[in-house]
């Protein structure tokens, strides 16, 4: 009896299911995917977010960046709003940035559009007008430099020629701004050209087959079709050429840098970066060059809001409100028209 009570007891502990499995440990699964890209974030941490807050940091002390830093709160901030030359930076930057970008994204719209209808070389023309992108940009404005020569530049010798008198085109503030934007426009207008041949090869040949067959000539089709599709990509590079634009440095120290003076004759080269770089590595000044660079990213938040807000937004929004302005505007006139039939109809009884 006791032998078959002991083999009831086994065959139910065998019979027993047995206990379940422990989950596996996630994190330690996860090891060696986070230990492969470790030294990304490493890298990051060190040479990307470390000098970000530290810069923020800095802008809020004085430091000649040997000896102990100086905490002066809002002081570095409060006397830049007063600085007539950080101000003075600003607007070079500004009118340098007008001079460049908009001439330069129109005739870059202009070449994507006929390289997009060209049929032969086409390969060709695109690496040639891509080439000035990844040029040296030193060596590009060193090439500009002799071409704005006072004395024996090309450009002078053209104007020459012709019978006009030489300009002195990096001595005078108006010259220099003309002269450091060509090279930007120069520099810049292939790239943007290629970006907006993709968004035009993204748009469907069957829109302008049924804009060709309503009878929509090509400005037409161009303002109205083409344009309003490429509004995305417009804004790419508007929001690309507005960052860049206001970040102008290697062009007006290559130009001035040697010359003790960084934005050349009455600083008409001065830009932001410029007077940042100045400061900091020149005045040994490094607070106040901080708060100059937080200064600058202020005014890129800004002017790329203000980009977004003129050229891109949401589209459902867009439409909304000029669906309603539509619709307001046909109740204003249906209801002058209803006073005018009222009026009508009193004057006759």
């Amino acid at each position: 009896m006791a032998v078959s009570d002991a083999l009831r007891s086994t065959a139910a502990v065998t019979t027993k299911d047995p206990a379940p499995d422990k989950p596996p440990n996630k994190i330690r699964q996860a090891l060696p995917q986070y230990a492969a890209v470790s030294p990304f974030f490493i890298l990051f941490a060190i040479f990307g977010a470390f000098p970000v807050f530290f810069s923020v940091w800095l802008s809020f002390h004085a430091w000649d960046g040997i000896g102990t830093m100086k905490w002066v709160g809002l002081e570095q901030y409060s006397y830049l709003l007063t600085d007539p030359t950080f101000w003075k930076s600003i607007t070079n930057t500004l009118l340098i940035w007008v001079l460049s970008t908009v001439p330069m994204l129109l005739l870059a719209l202009v070449i994507a559009n006929a390289l997009h209808n060209a049929t032969r070389f086409r390969s060709f023309y695109r690496i040639a007008y891509f080439i000035p992108n990844i040029t040296s940009v030193v060596a590009v404005t060193m090439v500009f430099g002799s071409i704005f020569s006072n004395n024996f530049g090309l450009l002078n010798a053209f104007l020459q020629s012709i019978g006009l008198d030489k300009i002195e085109w990096l001595s005078q503030p108006w010259g220099i701004k003309v002269a450091i934007a060509t090279i930007v426009a120069w520099r810049w207008t292939g790239y943007n050209a290629i970006i907006f041949l993709a968004g035009l090869q993204a748009i469907s040949s069957d829109i302008y087959e049924a804009a060709k067959v309503d009878g929509a000539s090509p400005s037409q089709t161009f303002w109205r079709i083409t344009v309003p599709l490429l509004r995305p990509v417009i804004l790419f590079t508007a929001v690309t050429s507005t960052i860049g634009g206001l970040q102008i440095f290697t062009e007006s120290q290559v130009l001035f840098g040697s010359s003790g003076a960084i934005g050349g004759p009455g600083d008409g080269g001065l830009t932001i970066v410029s007077y940042l770089y100045d400061n900091a590595f020149g005045s040994n000044q490094f607070g106040y060059g901080a708060a100059i660079g937080w200064a600058l990213f202020i005014l890129i938040v800004l002017f790329s809001i203000i980009n977004w807000r003129l050229i891109g937004g949401n589209d459902d929004e867009r439409i909304t409100k000029r669906a309603a302005r539509r619709v307001q505007r046909r109740i204003a006139a249906e209801q002058v028209a209803a006073d005018n039939a009222a009026k009508e109809h009193a004057d006759a009884h």
